[in-house]
């Protein structure tokens, strides 16, 4: 194996590339927009232990050691230190199953930690945890400090298919004409589904529109800690929402769990415009420490497994491998090391196929 494709240079595509070079194998990495944009897009996305498989916590803890390794090969802090908190009954119970991990660093908040963990937060009186091992992924320097690590070839190109060839290897297909590989990594998300398709795999999953708003943080000065929030506790009116902070706490990213059906092809649904009113809602009734006024929408896509939210698996077709799941940025390190393994060991590694439907809710009474 000396010579392998990547397509998508989003952050599993290029934690993939990485963890393949870094093995001695020459990549070329294939993307057809800028590097980070697509699924990976984005300022910041919430780095979390806690999952309804416990084969996906397990997951998630070797993908914070390697945060941790890139923070150290790139130099910079990739993954904010002022944790994660959940409040609600369903949220708090699944990281609760978590509390006696080390790695997790979970606690219970009283009404006064609330504030000092979130002072942006609305009063709150009901169950809240927090996890300070978990915290905001700063996304932009993540995929920049992929880009610049040494190894993999950026190729500006939009691939048509990915065809295995019987004798072994793969052509990929471009506007610009074929090339020849040993092996094939698929990564490009809402397109990945397409290119399986070409190949003869059927992989179901729903391409999703989702919207966020990014707020300022009301005042003169940023508050020194902002943890993430995941809420389950319909005490501000949604069942399930979340928010990460930004731009050295100076403001904050709000979403619901609402996602539209749509096509990457065609404009949004004119229904994104009723989730960014919804959520601005949400914000005026739970965090009053922020600058509704200010509130600027952002529209990225989404890929779901019909077996769970968190749902991820990769398809392996000869020498080609795809993955497609949603919420997979946090565990890129970890998928990219996986993928790599996959294609020195010419099959998928036990756990990751389809069959075993990672991500599906396992969790047990411990």
């Amino acid at each position: 194996m000396t010579r392998v494709a990547v397509i998508g240079a989003g952050v599993v595509g290029l934690a993939a590339a990485r963890a393949l070079a870094r093995r001695g194998i020459t990549c070329v990495i294939f993307e057809q927009g800028a590097p980070g944009g697509g699924q990976s897009a984005g300022e910041s996305r919430i780095f979390r232990h806690a999952h309804d498989d416990r084969r996906q916590f397990e997951l998630a803890v070797r993908a914070r050691r390697g945060w941790v390794e890139w923070e150290r090969e790139f130099g910079v802090q990739l993954i904010s230190g002022d944790g994660a908190m959940v409040i609600g009954s369903r949220a708090v119970a699944r990281l609760q199953r978590y509390a006696d991990e080390p790695v997790c660093q979970v606690r219970e908040l009283s009404g006064g930690q609330i504030s000092e963990a979130l002072p942006i937060l609305a009063e709150y009186e009901g169950p809240a945890l927090i996890d300070e091992g978990a915290g905001a992924i700063r996304t932009r320097l993540t995929i920049a400090g992929l880009i610049g690590s040494p190894g993999p070839e950026l190729m500006p190109e939009r691939v048509e298919s990915v065809i295995p060839r019987p004798q072994g290897g793969v052509e990929v297909i471009c506007e610009s004409g074929t090339g020849s590989f040993d092996a094939a990594i698929v990564a490009a998300g809402a397109g990945t589904g397409h290119l399986a398709s070409r190949a003869g795999i059927s992989i179901p999953s729903s391409t999703q529109a989702h919207m966020r708003l990014t707020l300022p943080v009301s005042g003169e000065s940023a508050p020194s800690r902002l943890a993430c929030l995941q809420d389950s506790s319909d005490a501000f009116g949604e069942s399930i929402a979340y928010g990460s902070p930004v731009r050295g706490n100076r403001e904050y990213a709000v979403g619901l769990a609402i996602s539209v059906e749509a096509d990457p092809e065609r404009p949004a649904p004119d229904s994104l415009a009723d989730v960014a009113d919804r959520t601005r809602a949400y914000v005026e009734r739970a965090m009053p420490g922020l600058d509704c006024g200010g509130a600027v929408s952002f529209q990225r896509w989404v890929t779901e497994l019909p077996w769970a939210a968190d749902g991820l698996a990769i398809w392996q077709r000869d020498d080609a491998y795809f993955i497609a799941g949603h919420n997979l940025f946090k565990l890129a390190p970890a998928l990219g090391e996986t993928l790599a393994d996959c294609v020195q060991d010419g099959s998928v590694v036990p756990g990751f196929r389809p069959a075993d439907r990672l991500g599906e809710p396992m969790l047990e009474a411990r």
